[in-house]
């Protein structure tokens, strides 16, 4: 006998989950993940997205956009989630144009400038705040207003920014910036404005206090600013009755369409009580180790969430306490949607691989 509706469904989004398979081949011999395995391969396919190389947002971050109406459904390359960001870190967004913008390393290679993981910079809120002292004064002789509710997350928005197209940090991290910078939407040229500003607030923060005693503790120095994510909130709607997520753009689309995020617990076992409808959980203990393209840790990350939701959660499926689970896993460029039931798992001549769908 059944004891919870079909209704009760669960929909995993699972960012940097697909490797590229030259690296799944050269590092990745030995996947260990059963009960994921059999998940994928009894799942129905119900979208897969390849993405281009040179696209400036992120697969995981157009998707979230795309599930509750904040861009078009045909949208290639469209994620304006920085009105919504800031309406998860406490702000007011309105109808105006907001941009994202954070404190970032950029560091010096042989003949070109890379961006490093922000995430990767370890910087306190204490001196984020002393960085921003700086910074927002040069910002402002553009005509534009500064919301900080996060230290390290600022948000900008007046017509001097015009329709400027950002690239995601994560897109762009580990990479030559030199395509990723900021430029005109209409034109595809460079904004002169914009690095003008980046070079006045690195003069700002050149020997800036700050990151004398960062680099004196072994830190990278806090050295430039990163500008994404730009747009106007839209009227958006969702398709999950509940939402878990840590992430600011997720939580911001959540509560602009009047669902109250709360944080993914540690395990499949720690969900709360179900709930008639679909209930989203991101993921991201992928995203460090992709960044870092360093594949012992992603494959221990694997390891967890095989132990922490595949095993039980494809337990629950086939013991009939949960109606549906699906998988998004999104890489750098593509993602995959599959949707699996219990009815699935008896389809025991469906074959597919976790490796068949890396990038």
């Amino acid at each position: 006998m059944r004891t919870i509706m079909h209704s009760n469904r669960l929909h995993l989004l699972l960012p940097f989950a697909l490797p590229t398979a030259a690296d799944a081949s050269s590092a990745l011999h030995d996947l260990r993940s059963p009960a994921l395995d059999k998940l994928l391969a009894r799942a129905t396919l119900v979208e897969r997205v390849a993405g281009e190389d040179f696209q400036r947002t992120l697969p995981h971050e157009r998707w979230i956009a795309r599930q509750f109406g904040a861009v078009p459904a045909n949208a290639a390359d469209e994620a304006p989630l920085a009105p919504y960001m800031l309406l998860a870190d406490g702000g007011t967004p309105g109808d105006d144009q907001w941009a994202c913008v954070e404190p970032v390393h950029v560091r010096i290679a042989h003949d070109h400038l890379v961006l490093i993981d922000p995430s990767a910079l370890d910087l306190t809120d204490e001196d984020a705040a002393k960085l921003l002292v700086t910074a927002k004064p040069l910002i402002e002789t553009l005509g534009v207003r500064v919301e900080a509710p996060t230290p390290y997350r600022w948000y900008l928005s007046g017509e001097a920014l015009g329709a400027l197209a950002g690239a995601s940090p994560l897109r762009a991290s580990g990479r030559s910036i030199e395509i990723w910078l900021p430029h005109e939407a209409h034109s595809g040229q460079r904004s002169r404005m914009w690095m003008k500003l980046q070079n006045e607030v690195q003069m700002g923060w050149f020997e800036h206090p700050v990151n004398e005693a960062r680099e004196a503790r072994g830190l990278p120095a806090v050295n430039s600013i990163w500008l994404h994510a730009q747009g106007a909130a839209q009227r958006v709607r969702s398709p999950f009755a509940r939402v878990l997520s840590d992430a600011p753009a997720t939580r911001g689309l959540a509560l602009a369409a009047a669902v109250e995020p709360s944080a993914p617990p540690a395990s499949f076992k720690a969900l709360p009580p179900p709930v008639a409808g679909e209930t989203l959980v991101e993921l991201s203990p992928f995203t460090a180790p992709f960044i870092a393209q360093d594949w012992a840790a992603w494959q221990t990350a694997l390891d967890a969430l095989e132990r922490d939701w595949f095993a039980p959660a494809l337990e629950a499926l086939d013991a009939g306490r949960l109606g549906a689970l699906a998988l998004t896993l999104a890489g750098d460029t593509g993602s995959v949607t599959l949707t699996a039931t219990r009815g699935d798992l008896r389809k025991f001549w469906r074959r597919r691989v976790l490796a068949s769908l890396f990038e």
